[in-house]
């Protein structure tokens, strides 16, 4: 009878793992161990693993579920969806103050306060979006009150008040052939410009664009925001390419000429110019 190995000699026996080919038996490899070395690998396994968890424990664990933690990321995203929403409501706010500042030009309204968001062109230092007061001197309301008794809305260029439209560079917004010309009598307040189908139309100047939209009359209709309360329409595009709020510079493409709208008969564009809500003839300060 053999005798019992002690404890000690157990762990210290040598033992050793080989592995062979199944087909023929050959040796591939072979792996030397006691069971004294694989206590020692597996406590050490254990204590990795047991501070690996212990770490993890108080760092990721903590965040996820301290409650001052996760207070704190509730308030960063609350404070970051509140500049969103103030940003975005400033952003209608000013996209409102163009429209209305386009009806009242339409209008004829030329009133103390009214927003005149092509400031910005005048190279100052307020950014583009922001809106300034226009105050019109005494001298403007009683030339306004003259110029109402007129039985038509016509600028006489010769006046010192149009003086500002001198000093902008007018971009042609398309060249072809003018088939209809401005006529007030007739309530044509623009230029008809015959011209090919898909013709890109040009920006009379620099801008902010304050319409952009479809109508049943003129279709697809564009209106930019110059600077001196001038606005320029483009009506019976195919096709616009920019849209309400947008900058755009002189001779920048923003339609393509169409035969949208029902008041059409053909490919065309009918451009008109509007200064404080009066029609101006395009012909005297564009050449076509």
């Amino acid at each position: 009878m053999k005798p019992k190995k002690t404890l000690s000699e157990r762990l210290t026996t040598k033992y050793q793992l080989v592995i062979r080919n199944e087909e023929n038996l050959a040796e591939k490899s072979n792996i030397g161990f006691t069971y004294a070395k694989l206590m020692v690998i597996s406590a050490s396994l254990f204590v990795i693993l047991f501070v690996g968890s212990l770490f993890l424990s108080k760092t990721l664990l903590a965040k996820w579920f301290d409650p001052k933690h996760a207070q704190m990321e509730a308030n960063k995203k609350l404070y970051e969806l509140a500049l969103k929403v103030d940003s975005l409501a400033v952003e209608v706010n000013q996209k409102d103050m163009f429209i209305q500042n386009f009806q009242r030009i339409l209008s004829g309204d030329t009133s103390s306060g009214f927003s005149d968001p092509a400031e910005a062109l005048e190279g100052n230092d307020k950014p583009l979006n922001v809106v300034g007061n226009l105050n019109l001197a005494p001298s403007d309301s009683s030339f306004r009150k003259e110029f109402e008794k007129n039985e038509f809305s016509v600028v006489s260029l010769t006046s010192g008040k149009y003086r500002e439209l001198e000093e902008i560079f007018f971009f042609t917004p398309i060249t072809g052939f003018i088939s209809d010309h401005y006529d007030v009598k007739k309530g044509h307040y623009g230029i008809d410009i015959v011209a090919k189908s898909n013709e890109p139309v040009k920006c009379l100047a620099d801008g902010m664009v304050i319409m952009a939209s479809w109508t049943q009359d003129s279709g697809n209709v564009i209106a930019v925001q110059h600077r001196g309360n001038l606005v320029s329409v483009y009506k019976h595009n195919a096709g616009l390419l920019k849209k309400v709020g947008n900058f755009v510079n002189a001779g920048e493409i923003i339609s393509i000429v169409g035969n949208s709208g029902e008041m059409t008969d053909g490919p065309h564009l009918h451009f008109e110019m509007w200064y404080n809500g009066n029609s101006l003839n395009p012909e005297d300060f564009v050449t076509f």
